[in-house]
């Protein structure tokens, strides 16, 4: 996403301020999720880069291809972006549009990364904690990675905490040389 952002984001914010006026959020985020996944496709990806279509063209190719997942708010949303050369940023669009989704909703995506497994009640006290320490809804995804050697990384937007053992080994290491 980072290539696209800057572009992007103006656009996740109109996308995101429609379907709050239209109630329609949920909708809205099927809609830009499943566009971002078409764009993503290879073969659809050549299409769009295709020099000898017209931004009109690649509009309606990916209109088609969406179907029925587009309302007409949405085909229009479609058609602005491929006026302005943008619709190989909708992945990006779609990620921002959650970031704003989430923040409205005032939901914290959280990843936990550990050395091990975590049980299913350490998993809801880390998410009491990080509730009351983001203020906050948690919505949490865990992953392992044995590498870490203990401890946990949690992330959730820019901030990243690393507990990590080999985190604090690293801190350590930079703090002996320093």
């Amino acid at each position: 996403m980072a290539d696209n952002a800057p572009q992007a984001r103006p656009y996740a914010k109109a996308a995101f301020e429609l379907a709050r006026e239209q109630q329609a959020v949920d909708q809205w985020s099927t809609m830009l999720a499943e566009g971002a996944r078409v764009v993503l496709d290879e073969r659809v990806a050549h299409l769009l880069a295709d020099p000898t279509r017209t931004s009109g063209d690649q509009a309606e190719i990916l209109i088609e291809l969406l179907g029925e997942t587009l309302d007409e708010r949405g085909r229009e949303f479609i058609r602005v972006l491929a006026r302005q050369q943008r619709l190989a940023a909708l992945p990006a669009i779609s990620e921002l549009f959650e970031a704003e989704r989430a923040e409205f909703e005032r939901v914290a995506v959280v990843e936990v990364i550990s050395a091990f497994e975590l049980s299913q009640t350490q998993q809801d006290s880390l998410a009491r904690a990080l509730k009351k320490r983001l203020d906050r809804e948690i919505t949490m995804t865990t992953s392992v990675d044995r590498t870490l050697l203990g401890g946990v990384i949690i992330r959730s937007g820019d901030t990243v905490i690393d507990g990590s053992a080999r985190g604090r080994l690293a801190r350590l290491k930079r703090d002996l040389n320093a």
